[in-house]
């Protein structure tokens, strides 16, 4: 991939421009919009907030506490849960050690050849000694692990078959359609273009670590209620390298990235309820001087403008919330000084969205002709201190903003959805309340309310009592001086109450302490079957949760991606018509259940009548995913695959014995007397090609069999059982 590929038109791009009014229209748009979701944002950040204090375990400053009250306990049963919830989504979304989207070709693909096959010797013309084909590779690219070894020669399949059906045209022994008999190899064009296609997204999303970024939004999903994925866009990656002298000359390669966003710096268009509705959205950045200065490197960043905004100064101003999300005791320390105050950093706005088509010319924005017919277009704006440091229009084909948002439960009303902290919000309070009291009535009732009598004392004593004390009487008064009363207990009762609201808590988030390791579970589920049904029936919510996640982010994400290569990346062997696959969904069937299904069809599949119907790569690498396993490592493709039926046909040839054991019947149909096993009938004594020990007849080839008699290769022909030749290439 060429390091300018974005460079899809020169005059889409804002040069340098010294006239600074010319921007004031869209400064003031894009400032009207940011201060609108702002505003429209308050009560979700209220929401959030509220999460993020129950899960970290601390009381707001909106929580009072009375003189009487003396604990100030909280039970983070939130957080428990929320950590719970987040394992079990990373557990079904890295099953595999991979980002969990796959590419397939569509049911009826265009223009693509279904399936062809190369039957490449017919049964009748098996010699004595067969020739291996020179067989394509079912998919590769250099350094992927399937390199051919030296002296070893192979066309690739996209440049033998090609995606076209035209393509088929003057190649010997290729037909289009399925092979029918055991030795035609089948091929699928449109699999190889999806193969290719999956490998070049995988390679990507490995590069800009997108797992690691797929978990934090995961995260946020679980306690906020929304996780957000931006991407692919350009970013210049640096590689480390050092030349033969020993200095260090790191190799700098454009690539696409997808990255985390933080919820507390997106702001969506408010009258948005979902990506495909927003007009457009806005991201917080908070950069130091030196981040600052690195977007000098990215595509179509004004330099001057980057200087001018350094060169104000620092600007960066706190949000009412992030005082909160980043101090661990709320309320206690917040008049300490303005919070504005001493945060080195920049604030810089990232706009993508729609604006007038006039007001992006007033900018200075050279349109080329076919844009300048419409009413509206997408642009990417940065600004930081007024200054606007990129204007570009949209280059996405087709136009789209780059981010996917992820509800955890949808809410059909808003933008962002509901968290899973936020549907237990009362029921930790109550827990927290009942444990609170029972704390304290523990801590009276086990102590003794001491009530004096200073009438009977002589007056000036400290009253304080401690083990050994003593205190003066009065001489001759009557009656005793001090008493102790005993407070009831009754933190049982409040213990009660505690398991009724944390029992409330797990129908209320659909996630029961028994899914993830708590104990509690009474009756039937104290069985194995009854453990099962209850955690059959507790993954219902996380199911779709998972199902949420598919179908906002992770498809959206995959076909931004295949979008993304489709149009900036030249390769034509991955292009085609591909459909993207969410694989999170996928997951959630037991391993062990799909495994035996799996094994089940490939022992019927092993009928030679239908083994032309099954894909049998397919199912070898299924199994190896079910067992959790590398299928990349563990299987081959069709041609090493066949080269492994080669060796093992050669082994086994070898470790045959040359003639017959002594003593043994010749005429014996399981094969003691030398005879083939498994298929046709072996040669009687005096039928031709019966050994007799080194008569002129030994070693040659025995007559065709009669009509419907298989004719099986002997071992000497070098033909393995699967019908396909022996000879190493």
């Amino acid at each position: 991939m060429s390091d300018d590929f974005l460079d899809t038109d020169e005059n889409t791009a804002l040069e340098d421009a010294d006239d600074q009014n010319q921007f004031n229209d869209l400064l003031g748009y894009i400032d009207k919009k940011y201060t609108s979701a702002k505003s429209s944002r308050y009560n979700d950040e209220t929401r959030w907030l509220q999460s993020y204090r129950n899960y970290r375990g601390i009381y707001g400053p909106d929580v009072k506490f009375t003189d009487a009250e003396k604990s100030r306990v909280f039970i983070k049963v939130t957080k428990t849960k929320v950590l719970a919830a987040y394992s079990q989504l990373c557990d079904v979304l890295f099953s595999q050690n991979r980002f969990p989207i796959g590419i397939e070709p569509t049911t009826l693909p265009e223009g693509v050849v279904d399936s062809a096959h190369i039957d490449p010797k017919e049964p009748a013309d098996i010699g004595d000694e067969p020739e291996m084909p020179d067989l394509p590779l079912v998919y590769g690219f250099p350094g992927d692990g399937n390199d051919l070894n030296a002296g070893e020669t192979a066309e690739t399949l996209m440049a033998k078959l090609g995606p076209l059906e035209n393509k088929l045209k003057n190649i010997e022994n290729l037909q289009e359609g399925p092979g029918e008999t055991q030795s035609a190899i089948t091929f699928q064009p449109a699999m190889v273009a999806a193969k290719k296609m999956e490998k070049k997204i995988r390679d990507q999303l490995e590069e800009s670590a997108a797992t690691k970024h797929l978990r934090f939004a995961a995260f946020e999903s679980v306690l906020f209620g929304t996780g957000i994925m931006k991407g692919p866009f350009a970013f210049n990656k640096e590689y480390p390298n050092w030349n033969d002298e020993g200095d260090y000359e790191p190799v700098v390669k454009t690539i696409p990235k997808v990255e985390y966003t933080s919820i507390w710096n997106f702001y969506p268009d408010p009258d948005a309820i979902n990506m495909e509705d927003a007009m457009y959205v806005i991201e917080r950045h908070r950069m130091t001087r030196t981040q600052l200065r690195a977007l000098r490197k990215r595509p179509f960043f004004r330099k001057s403008a980057i200087d001018r905004a350094i060169e104000y100064g620092e600007s960066y101003t706190r949000e009412w919330w992030e005082d909160d999300i980043e101090s661990d005791s709320y309320g206690m320390d917040s008049d300490a000084g303005d919070p504005n105050t001493g945060i080195e950093r920049f604030e810089v706005v990232e706009f993508w969205g729609t604006v007038d088509t006039e007001m992006a010319l007033e900018a200075g924005i050279q349109l080329p002709r076919e844009l300048k017919k419409l009413e509206e277009i997408q642009i990417n704006c940065w600004v930081c201190n007024d200054e606007i440091l990129r204007l570009v229009i949209n280059p996405f084909t087709p136009k789209r903003i780059p981010y996917c948002s992820a509800p955890y439960e949808i809410n059909p009303y808003s933008f962002f959805g509901i968290g899973l902290a936020e549907n237990m919000d009362d029921t930790q309070t109550l827990m927290n309340g009942f444990m609170r009291l029972a704390v304290d009535n523990a801590v009276l009732s086990g102590n003794l309310l001491i009530e004096v009598d200073e009438s009977n004392l002589v007056p000036g004593q400290d009253l304080t009592v401690y083990p050994g004390k003593i205190f003066r009487r009065q001489g001759g008064a009557p009656g005793q001086a001090i008493f102790g009363t005993k407070f009831p207990n009754v933190s049982s009762e409040n213990m009660q109450l505690f398991d009724k609201a944390r029992v409330l808590a797990d129908e209320s988030t659909g996630l029961p302490s028994y899914s993830y390791g708590q104990t509690g579970v009474q009756g039937t589920g104290r069985t194995a079957s009854g453990i099962s049904m209850l955690m059959g029936a507790a993954t219902s919510s996380i199911r779709t949760v998972i199902k949420n996640i598919d179908d906002y982010l992770l498809r959206p994400m995959g076909e931004a991606l295949y979008a993304f290569n489709m149009q900036f990346d030249f390769d034509p062997s991955i292009k085609g018509d591909l459909e993207v696959r969410a694989r999170g969904t996928e997951s959630f069937m037991k391993n062990e259940v799909r495994s035996q299904r799996l094994i089940t069809f490939l022992q019927i599949a092993s009928n030679p009548v239908l083994a032309p119907f099954a894909k049998f790569p397919y199912i070898m690498r299924e199994i190896g995913r079910t067992m959790d396993l590398d299928v990349d490592k563990i299987t081959n493709n069709p041609e090493e695959a066949m080269r492994q039926a080669v060796l093992m046909q050669q082994m086994q040839q070898q470790m045959q014995p040359e003639g017959p054991p002594a003593g043994a019947n010749p005429n014996d149909p399981t094969g003691g007397g030398g005879g083939n096993i498994g298929v046709g009938t072996a040669p009687g004594p005096q039928e031709r090609g019966f050994p007799t020990g080194g008569g002129a007849n030994a070693g040659q080839r025995r007559p065709a069999p009669q009509q419907g008699v298989a004719n099986a290769p002997q071992p000497s022909q070098g033909v393995a059982a699967t019908g396909q030749p022996t000879r190493l290439q």
